[in-house]
């Protein structure tokens, strides 16, 4: 909250994976708001992002759903990402972002990978770092699949066999 700048914030959640991540964070802040002697504005708002098939990044990052980026102008905007893997993906989110001007963006993602193919991205807030394994659960998924699971775990080749597009 601090480092948000101590004002309104512009919370973006990047659909669909980081869903359950972006929900819990918010009842964390409005706890925080509830217990503090001065109350931060939030607004939410929305983005669909799309870089993978199977468990492999495209390479190419679609903007596929969200409003107008316009309204970041000026804004703390707090981006809620679900996996940093690369970094690529988050990367040109930010691009796209800062060229609306906000007075500040930041990141938090749940889970950060130790990946060779890591471009150095590092969010501002990390919840867990995990190994280079492809991961489900938690609104993570697989070709649409284990989203539903309470927990990350991470997908076997049989399961990636099984579920593949």
């Amino acid at each position: 909250m601090k480092e948000m700048g101590g004002r309104h914030i512009l919370a973006l959640c990047v659909l669909k994976e980081s869903y359950k991540f972006f929900a819990d964070l918010l009842d964390c802040i409005k706890a925080l708001n509830r217990n503090s002697d001065r109350s931060i504005p939030m607004t939410v708002d929305f983005i669909r992002l799309k870089s993978y098939c199977n468990d492999q990044s495209t390479g190419d990052m679609k903007v596929i759903g969200g409003d107008d980026l316009s309204t970041f102008t000026g804004k703390n905007v707090l981006t809620v990402e679900d996996i940093i893997d690369t970094g690529k993906t988050t990367q040109t989110l930010l691009s796209l972002a800062k060229q609306r001007n906000p007075k500040m963006v930041k990141v938090a993602s749940v889970l950060v990978k130790r990946t060779p193919q890591s471009v150095g991205y590092r969010p501002d807030f990390v919840g867990f770092e995990i190994p280079d394994k492809f991961v489900v659960g938690y609104a993570l998924d697989y070709n649409k699949y284990f989203r539903d699971l309470n927990r990350v775990c991470v997908i076997s080749e049989t399961g990636k066999a099984t579920y593949k597009a």
